[in-house]
């Protein structure tokens, strides 16, 4: 069995994996907002963190070892601490409808809802909410809002998100092999390093682009001068971006039955993405975080497996970085956070 040739999936989101919904909610006061991947079915799950601040819940779950191998939704979040609270709701609407781990000797079951948060508390939206964080409703109504298609850039954990000088914002991207294979990355971008090529209109991702997905502009043909300008902002004179303000989230789904070994493999992998599009990245102040769902609608089988496990690891990290580019091309200006398009067209 070999992987095959790649293509673009019919809809470029990570819901061109069999079994996957994803749903968006916002909250326009606050300027912040959650996500939920909803797998069909429980699907097999792993976690790799990478950066030095990660916000997280469930994770420890997700150890190889432990009793619990798959989970019943993945949460990502705007709102830092305060976010995690989207998976609370997450997990009660699941529960509302008989969807988690079976408990013995009891009609209840217990959803497993890991989830990850961005900063974006400093963003300028109104996060004067008391003992009543929105998070809790909007990880309600991100599954209520789950299907198939959903919005990129301003949408859900993306809508208060930063890009370095940029607007941030929610991305995805899908490849889909000729042998079968599906493989999609859904991102919340909000990172402290650039995701463009200093002073250019160039993403990093520019390589791994797929039909012009991102605006088809490709590296610049002059690299020498790149070396005298501030990698994170591309100028000499411009304000860094904000340490401490950070994080890019996100999610990895494929159609492989892979075990839970082997989907933290291609998370870890899938990380690599991160770096091909952001510079620099995993910051002291940033708390990337990777999740991936196996759905296993397609089989590894037995022959060449951990070759298969490398190429589809290989092809997320593609997709990672794809979808990065893509959370920051689709966003829109919202307060001093300027868009790629505004500023450079496209």
């Amino acid at each position: 069995m070999n992987i095959g040739t790649i293509r673009k999936g019919p809809l470029n989101l990570i819901t061109d994996v069999d079994g996957i919904s994803v749903g968006n909610a916002e909250d326009e006061k606050a300027l912040s907002g959650s996500t939920v991947i909803l797998p069909d079915a429980r699907a097999v799950a792993a976690v790799d963190a990478r950066g030095g601040a990660p916000g997280t819940r469930e994770t420890d779950a997700l150890d190889a070892a432990c009793l619990v191998d798959s989970v019943d939704a993945v949460v990502l979040s705007g709102g830092s601490v305060y976010g995690l609270d989207a998976a609370s709701g997450a997990t009660a609407w699941l529960g509302a409808r008989g969807r988690g781990y079976g408990l013995a000797n009891s009609t209840k079951v217990a959803p497993v809802v890991p989830a990850a948060i961005l900063f974006d508390l400093t963003n300028g939206g109104d996060k004067e909410w008391g003992e009543n964080p929105p998070y809790n409703d909007l990880g309600r109504r991100a599954c209520d809002n789950a299907g198939r298609s959903f919005a990129l850039g301003n949408a859900g954990a993306g809508l208060g998100a930063r890009a370095g000088q940029l607007k941030g914002g929610l991305g995805s991207a899908s490849a889909v092999t000729s042998g079968g294979f599906q493989i999609g990355a859904l991102i919340a971008v909000n990172p402290y390093g650039s995701v463009l090529m200093p002073g250019s209109s160039s993403f990093w991702a520019a390589p791994y682009e797929l039909d012009g997905e991102f605006g088809g502009r490709g590296w610049p043909s002059d690299m020498r001068a790149f070396s005298t300008l501030d990698p994170l902002t591309g100028t000499k004179g411009e304000a860094a971006a904000q340490a401490g303000s950070n994080t890019t989230i996100g999610c990895i789904a494929v159609n492989a039955d892979l075990t839970p070994a082997e989907a933290h493999r291609v998370a870890i992998m899938a990380q690599d993405g991160l770096a091909r599009a952001i510079r620099p990245v995993h910051a002291p102040f940033d708390g990337d975080v990777l999740f991936v769902l196996a759905t296993g609608t397609r089989a590894l089988g037995t022959e060449r497996r951990p070759a298969l496990v490398l190429e589809l690891g290989s092809i997320a990290a593609d997709c990672v970085a794809r979808a990065v580019a893509r959370g920051v091309y689709e966003a829109e200006t919202l307060g001093d956070a300027v868009s790629y398009r505004s500023r450079h067209g496209g």
